[in-house]
């Protein structure tokens, strides 16, 4: 074979893996990134849970609660929440994020638990998520900008006496740390985070090797690019970590011992960039999102223990 049909066939294989990367890449992008509409329910390990989960899903459904709605002015998106006042008139409110792929009736267990510690509770479905708006997942960048709109709605509210603890759990952990980075109302007073990720870059590497046994390169730098031009930032800019350097506030970190989704070194990682007062429970044998459901009064209480202590 000539050196000339050499050069052509070497090229035609190299433009070809190259189109199949990038497609690879875009359907991964896709993949983490899309709107999130799908009705969420309990993956086949978490279904020994559903029998409690939907009893707290029943509670929320009928307890009395408002809609409050947050309208971006530049685009016309429209962000939705759930504000459940508390039973006994109070100026704590605890606003919590969901995960990936969920909504603000998923979090019900953690609203009941929150309401029977006597607080309000404020429970937006995030970007792209439930009834919000929104085309693309943004994992915290740009949850942290409408959840500092939320915090400024509570104290217009419920008062200038506020007392907010910020609460979330997946991805939502990665929303009130990233929110710790930024400067919050004093009346902004402790976070509690269960099983977040470090930051976005980290965990999408770790998930395209557990999952599908691939490198990073080239995969996260194509994806980062693709998301940098749709979305507007860089997969390891939106960080967790970088954002609790600038953290003084109390924060708790919850994680499950056997979480193969968002690992616990991870959380370990944000605790030693936290500079605030913080805490750190590891949750043995529960996997992802499942340190509640594995002993809910242990949860219950810790919860109250970082509260009476902290907040």
């Amino acid at each position: 074979m000539s050196i000339k049909k050499v050069a052509t066939t070497f090229g035609i294989v190299s433009a070809s893996v190259g189109i199949g990367v990038f497609t690879f890449s875009e359907y991964l992008f896709k993949l983490g990134m899309s709107r999130k509409d799908a009705e969420p329910v309990p993956q086949t390990k978490q279904l020994k849970f559903a029998y409690q989960y939907y009893r707290y899903v029943d509670w929320f459904r009928a307890i009395p609660k408002d809609e409050w709605i947050l309208h971006e002015q530049e685009t016309g998106e429209k962000m939705v929440a759930s504000y459940v006042p508390a039973a006994t008139k109070t100026n704590k409110t605890v606003v919590m994020a969901h995960g990936v792929g969920c909504n603000r009736e998923t979090m019900a267990n953690f609203i009941k638990l929150y309401h029977e510690l006597g607080f309000n509770v404020l429970a937006p479905d995030d970007r792209a998520h439930g009834d919000s708006d929104g085309k693309y997942v943004s994992y915290g960048w740009t949850d942290r900008i409408d959840y500092k709109r939320w915090i400024n709605m509570v104290i217009y509210k419920v008062g200038l006496d506020s007392e907010i603890l910020l609460f979330g759990i997946s991805m939502g952990a990665g929303i009130v740390t990233m929110l710790s980075g930024e400067e919050l109302p004093d009346q902004v007073n402790g976070i509690i985070a269960d099983c977040g990720y470090s930051n976005v870059g980290d965990e999408f590497n770790y998930l395209l090797k557990e999952r599908f046994h691939l490198p990073a390169y080239p995969f996260e730098p194509l994806v980062s690019a693709i998301n940098w031009h749709r979305v507007g930032y860089r997969l390891h800019n939106a960080s967790c970590t970088n954002a609790l350097k600038k953290n003084n506030l109390p924060i708790l970190f919850i994680h499950g011992g056997s979480d193969i989704y968002v690992p616990s070194y991870m959380s370990c990682i944000n605790y030693n960039a936290s500079k605030g007062p913080k805490q750190l429970w590891i949750v043995p044998k529960a996997d992802h999102e499942e340190s509640f459901w594995i002993n809910p009064v242990a949860y219950k209480q810790k919860v109250k223990e970082f509260i009476h202590t902290y907040v």
